[in-house]
């Protein structure tokens, strides 16, 4: 069974062209044969990612992937010889195309010569954590504090690895360029040296607070201010909140996913918010007034004589807040007709009167359904 290339690549089918460039990106760099000698395994992903980049880079070829998925790139269908669509003649032809291909290896391409992209490399984690709110609390917003743990820049050595009154030296191995370089054949790939991780330099005598590593562990309160209108799966994003970057790298960002708590007397749909109200049978049958509970407080409905079973109401603007503006959902009511279970013998005697006087003992059901019954039996 044919892979699935948004799979292999790790996005959805609704990715935009940017996040499948970013994505191919971070999976070809994790792949490619010169970061894996010998790994035959990352050699066989790195040219399923490549053929899933080629193909879901294209418009029209990705439009033909989506009906008809990887079968018409197969046996020299419309990729042509190899599978391979496009026409390359192997994975490391689109990663060439993809990262440019100048002068000095792919990898010093994809580097840019410098260490702009190293930097990002050194970048924190992003964090996640999971808030659970009333349904209350999303109609108004609110604002929480939380306590989570998170990697900090060392306070003894400022993110830098050194003892203090020490330097980071230039690195030994590969005199300070952050690559190595490697030929075979006509190429000449570079890639990020083992030794200073693509810093260009290495500790001289490792910061004792942090073992070198620049950076410790720390418990961080953090309040933040959730909007009126959230949902379950909403994520809000805070940056530079999350954990330090290696050797005064960048903060990653700190995302907030919420949990909307279960309600007693409501349900939620979008904006919209739902309750269902037992009455008497007798308030159904002559009318009248009924008080009903909102997210703002008790309003009043007017529930008119003959009210039916499963009859809902709605009263506008009493829902939820949007989250992307003014505007308010609504709040539907439905009626259920609670029938009385336990009668007095009075009562039996008062209701088997009210029933005779309506001719229920010989039509105990309404004239419309008796009539759709016998049609039914005709």
């Amino acid at each position: 069974m044919a892979e699935d290339f948004y799979k292999l690549l790790g996005v959805e089918k609704t990715a935009s062209v940017e996040e499948i460039k970013k994505a191919y990106r971070k999976q070809a760099m994790k792949y490619h044969p010169d970061r894996n000698p010998g790994n035959k395994e990352a050699e066989e992903m790195f040219k399923k990612v490549s053929n899933a980049y080629e193909v879901l880079s294209d418009p029209k070829k990705r439009a033909t992937y989506d009906q008809f998925g990887a079968a018409a790139f197969e046996n020299g269908g419309m990729g042509g010889p190899g599978g391979m669509a496009g026409g390359f003649r192997d994975a490391s032809d689109v990663f060439r195309e993809f990262f440019g291909g100048r002068g000095g290896g792919i990898f010093e391409s994809f580097f840019g010569g410098g260490h702009a992209d190293e930097e990002e490399d050194r970048r924190g984690n992003d964090l996640r954590f999971d808030l659970e709110i009333s349904l209350e609390e999303a109609a108004s917003g609110v604002e929480k504090t939380i306590k989570y743990r998170r990697h900090v820049q060392c306070p003894t050595c400022h993110g830098s690895g050194a003892e203090p009154g020490t330097k980071r030296k230039t690195c030994p191995t590969c005199k300070g360029r952050g690559q190595v370089t490697s030929s075979n054949g006509f190429f000449r790939m570079s890639r990020p040296c083992p030794t200073c991780r693509g810093s260009g330099s290495v500790v001289e005598k490792p910061c004792r607070n942090c073992g070198g590593s620049g950076v410790v562990l720390e418990t961080r309160s953090l309040t933040k201010r959730i909007p009126a209108g959230v949902s379950t799966g909403t994520r809000l994003r805070s940056a530079g909140d999350g954990e330090a970057g290696e050797f005064g790298g960048e903060y990653g960002d700190l995302y907030l996913v919420i949990h909307v708590k279960p309600h007693d007397l409501f349900e939620r749909d979008g904006d919209d918010l739902f309750c269902t109200i037992p009455i008497k049978f007798t308030l159904a049958a002559l009318g009248g007034t009924l008080e009903v509970p909102t997210l703002t407080g008790r309003a009043e409905l007017k529930i008119p004589a003959g009210t039916q079973n499963g009859t809902t109401f709605r009263l506008r603007g009493m829902g939820m807040p949007s989250l992307r503006g003014n505007a308010k959902g609504d709040q539907y009511v439905r009626i259920e007709i609670d029938v009385p279970k336990n009668l007095s013998a009075d009562q039996k005697e008062r209701l088997a009167a009210f029933a005779e006087s309506c001719g229920d003992k010989e039509k105990p059901v309404s004239e419309s359904w008796m009539e759709r019954f016998k049609n039914f039996f005709k």
